[in-house]
């Protein structure tokens, strides 16, 4: 068989390698320039969610979960997500997305506000139970480990341009233009806030707020925050925004007030892989070339069906995955619908 190399080896990379090799395929790298579950990967929210608003990001999503559920803590903790709606047409949406959701086999249900979560002015909430947060550095590792075993060669501080190949995968997230300039992908600067020790309950979901985009979830005893910014920061400089600390804050305190008078601790800002409909690249972009990028935010918690199903392409030819929402060439036969929920 031919010899494989992965460029990348965050949670993307290491599902394709891990799948190649439970494929039977023999001769496969998985290479970095920097480390194992560094880049983008070590810096994630590490939320696992079901719910899109578009039915291919919702398909991706729903069948990475039985992965999720298979490693199971401490690697995924189903405490589900929770969508809350303060407006008429954010309520309106929610109920739109559940209905597509649930047509697709995701179980999203109307739920009250969790305990601790403030409810005044909330019109509705939306939540999967079978969604969860993760530690993505931790799964990816595991995957690794489990990639080595089967034979795979995992070699860091390597560029993948360096390597003798026949096939080439590119997985280098926002890096991934450097490899194939023709992959229409920016990177978009996000940021993380994480705050001081506080007294939270063991099953405290994801919190998510429709209307602005603001949420949070529990990571030990502190609780780690995200919100988009009012500008785009679009580039590689993720030097932290401290001036957005001050409302961050004052979001935390209004949606869960016993966090109020709480300081920030620690914050850092990582690299989503935009495309133009907030869609991936997944499939052959080239002869022995194949693409696993563009995720928008959304690479980690949909990466065990996406190794899976570019695995099967690359090894068979052809995937009982349909891909044809993921391919290159959507950008040049005409708009796709962009999915809205990118948090």
């Amino acid at each position: 068989m031919a010899r494989i190399v992965v460029a990348g080896a965050g949670a993307i990379g290491a599902s394709v390698a891990y799948h190649l090799a439970l494929r039977g395929a023999r001769d496969v790298v998985l290479c970095d320039r920097g480390e194992v579950a560094g880049g983008s990967t070590s810096k994630a929210m590490g939320g696992v969610r079901q719910q899109f608003s578009t039915a291919a990001e919702v398909r991706l999503a729903r069948d990475s979960i039985r992965f999720f559920e298979e490693l199971g803590p401490p690697f995924f903790l189903q405490v589900g997500y929770v969508f809350l709606a303060t407006t008429p047409d954010g309520l309106a949406a929610l109920e739109r997305r559940a209905a597509m959701q649930r047509e697709l086999g995701v179980p999203v249900e109307e739920v009250d506000v969790p305990d601790g979560v403030r409810s005044d002015d909330v019109l509705g909430a939306f939540a999967c139970a079978t969604d969860g947060v993760a530690d993505p550095p931790g799964v990816t590792r595991e995957l690794v480990r489990r990639t080595r075993d089967l034979g795979v060669e995992v070699r860091e501080g390597v560029d993948a341009r360096e390597l003798d190949r026949d096939v080439l995968v590119v997985a280098a997230g926002p890096w991934s233009a450097e490899l194939k300039p023709e992959l229409p992908i920016r990177p978009l600067v996000r940021q993380l806030i994480e705050t001081g020790p506080l007294d939270l309950p063991e099953r405290l979901p994801m919190v998510v707020e429709t209307e602005t985009g603001f949420h949070f979830r529990r990571r030990g005893d502190r609780l780690v925050l995200a919100m988009p910014d009012a500008e785009p920061r679009w580039g590689t400089d993720t030097t932290v925004d401290e001036s957005v600390f001050e409302d961050r804050l004052a979001r935390l305190a209004h949606r869960y007030p016993s966090a109020a008078g709480t300081r920030i601790e620690n914050a850092w800002a990582g690299l989503y892989d935009m495309t133009p409909d907030a869609h991936p690249v997944i499939g052959r972009i080239a002869d022995g070339v194949y693409a696993a990028c563009g995720f928008s935010g959304h690479g980690f918690m949909q990466s065990p069906a996406v190794g899976r199903a570019l695995a099967d392409e690359i090894v068979d030819g052809r995937t009982d995955y349909d891909l044809s929402p993921y391919r290159l060439e959507r950008f040049a036969e005409g708009a796709t619908p962009a999915e809205a929920v990118i948090l």
